[in-house]
């Protein structure tokens, strides 16, 4: 049964179109990914079609009597209780025990941030009946569990789903199509066999076959028009009605532009926007522990050391004090128990979830700009770098779509090159080539990197090791990654494996204490995955420089004893530099050695 049918929407904002002609019909079964670019229109074209906003153009025609549940990206919420938003039912007390909000469940709902009526509002939205569900990015805020859930939720929801997210996890398992919205237009992308079996492998395989198609219809229309070209120097002959239409079509030939680029080159984050140096001192937390002035514990006592190189997830339930632990790194919050002791050469750069530093009244060229006044000629480069260019430089923060905000923020966080990079929830609203950019960026970036997500798919390529928040004040440093701590909980209640090492100095009675320590390595200090994946590279590395010019100085002093008129001084010389060389390959190839040892010892993959 046709639940939704929309034909040749249009929209547009204050000078800019956004899409025109775009049409989708949403039945019972069908689960639809909206995917496009920051801006495009994606939570536009979804206000259309739940009634929200009107169309420019176009049409939007329901089934008789059909119920549509909405979530929209910034959902209001009546007045009272969060138990009463909910219906006060048992079955949205449940609801909201998944989605990690029971422990508010009598607060005001003006008392709520936004994250936090996100939840409510979704809880009451997945206790109703309905023919048909649009959601707007509905797990922002929610935590891997909460998100696990929703996956499993709605892969067995019979309506029809309209959905907008860069979870590529929740598009690969809940979709069975993707509409992508691309330079104002619509392509919807459907499997065609076992190799496409989601929505999501659909349109990956659908946008790279039509960006090869286009690259190959360019290449074709750039041969014709240089033969076209070619003619007319000729000199074309004009008498003839023919060679009059052939003359036209070759100067329309040579004068078409392929299509613009959605944008223009990619995503500015290069190697060229650099860092801060740093020393070999990062951050050091002693005993540290954290509590609310009403008493609550958010983070019992614990030590830890940040290194340079090191990638490190923090992950845990809602509540437990992720981003509070970001903003004592950061100090923005003074801890209540121990202290951070913070290396002489650190610059830390916070990207974090609320945007605190958006004065959305500003202009992007002024944010940019900062206390200079005007942007600097580098200022405007970068800004088009992070594709805002033209008008879009002009453009209001406020104007600004959810996913460019966070984009400008981005761009504000690296331009002052940062060596300690601080990521509260990057994966929020950011779209799926803002996403791979930014790790590809992170693969290479030099300095420490704390990450805190619930997307499984950026923690997978971004970090080695995770530290795991019980939302009790526990914490634990967990290897393998995200992977490692959810098949660590998974086991829960069995004893703990050597893949975990305790990190907490809380007492015995807290969750983090039940985990078994890894003895240290011979220098008397255990390092984590991170820094001996760096260092055995150094090693590598300084091992391969070591061979290289022993060889060279070796082949020198072969061709000097062959030579007929080799000279002894000249031999001698060569024969003690070539010793030093080997003393060097020696040392390194031992420090390659221990090190490579080490992580063969603990079980932690190099590749």
């Amino acid at each position: 049964m046709i639940v939704i049918d929309a034909q040749g929407l249009k929209a547009s904002r204050p000078n800019r179109p956004l899409f025109a002609d775009v049409s989708i019909t949403l039945s019972d079964g069908d689960r639809v990914g909206v995917v496009g670019l920051n801006g495009c229109g994606k939570s536009t074209l979804l206000r259309i079609i739940s009634g929200e906003q009107e169309p420019e153009g176009g049409v939007v025609r329901r089934g008789r009597n059909a119920r549509v549940g909405v979530l929209s990206q910034a959902p209001v919420l009546p007045k009272g209780t969060v138990r009463e938003a909910v219906g006060g039912t048992w079955q949205g007390e449940a609801m909201l025990d998944r989605l990690g909000m029971s422990g508010l469940i009598d607060s005001q709902t003006d008392q709520l941030s936004g994250g936090q009526k996100k939840r409510v509002a979704l809880a009451e939205l997945l206790i109703g009946e309905w023919e048909a569900l649009i959601l707007d990015e509905p797990t922002n805020h929610l935590d891997l569990d909460a998100i696990a859930y929703l996956e499993e939720w709605l892969a067995n929801y019979n309506g029809g789903l309209l959905l907008v997210t860069h979870d590529r996890h929740v598009l690969d398992r809940v979709t069975n199509k993707v509409l992508e919205i691309d330079r104002g237009k619509a392509y919807l992308h459907v499997p065609t066999g076992w190799s496409e079996g989601s929505g999501y492998a659909a349109y990956l395989s659908g946008r790279s076959e039509r960006e090869e198609q286009a690259a190959t219809a360019e290449q074709v229309r750039k041969n014709l028009a240089k033969t076209e070209l070619a003619w007319l120097r000729r000199g074309a002959p004009a008498r003839t009605t023919k060679a009059k239409s052939r003359v036209a079509s070759a100067t329309a030939l040579v004068n078409t532009k392929a299509e613009a680029p959605a944008r223009q080159g990619e995503l500015g984050l290069t190697k060229d926007l650099g860092s801060k140096r740093l020393g070999s001192k990062g951050v050091e937390l002693h005993g540290v522990g954290f509590s609310w002035p009403n008493g609550k514990r958010v983070l019992s006592p614990f030590d830890h050391m940040l290194e340079p190189g090191d990638r490190l997830g923090i992950v845990g339930p809602n509540g437990a004090g992720k981003s509070t632990l970001l903003d004592l790194i950061s100090e923005r919050l003074t801890p209540t128990e121990g202290k951070i002791d913070i290396g002489r050469t650190v610059k830390i750069g916070y990207y974090d979830q609320l945007g605190r530093d958006l004065d959305v009244t500003k202009r992007v060229r002024d944010a940019v700009a900062g206390d200079k006044g005007a942007p600097s000629l580098e200022d405007i480069n970068l800004m088009k770098r992070f594709w805002f260019d033209g008008d879009s430089q002009f453009a209001e923060i406020s104007t600004l779509s959810g996913g460019e905000r966070r984009r400008l923020q981005l761009l504000l966080t690296l331009i002052e090159q940062p060596n300690v990079l601080l990521l509260d929830e990057p994966t929020n609203d950011l779209d799926l080539d803002t996403l791979r950019a930014l790790e590809d960026f992170l693969d290479d970036w030099p300095g420490i990197v704390l990450v805190v997500s619930h997307d499984r798919a950026f923690l997978d390529r971004t970090v080695d090791e995770v530290f795991a928040l019980d939302g009790q004040g526990g914490a634990s440093l967990v290897r393998g990654g995200v992977a490692g701590w959810l098949k660590q909980r998974l086991e829960r209640g069995t004893k703990p494996t050597q893949n975990t090492k305790s990190v907490s100095t809380a007492k015995l009675d807290t969750p983090a204490k039940a985990v078994v320590d890894i003895p240290a390595s011979k220098s008397g200090s255990l390092k984590s995955a991170s820094t001996l994946k760096r260092l055995v590279g150094q090693a590598e590395k300084a091992l391969a420089q070591a061979t290289t010019e022993r060889d060279t100085i070796s082949a020198k002093l072969i061709a000097e004893a062959s030579s007929a008129t080799s000279n002894h001084e000249t031999l001698a010389k060569l024969s003690e530099q070539l010793a030093h060389a080997q003393t060097k390959v020696d040392t390194a190839e031992e420090s390659w050695l221990n090190f490579a040892a080490e992580a063969e010892s603990r079980g932690i993959d190099m590749s």
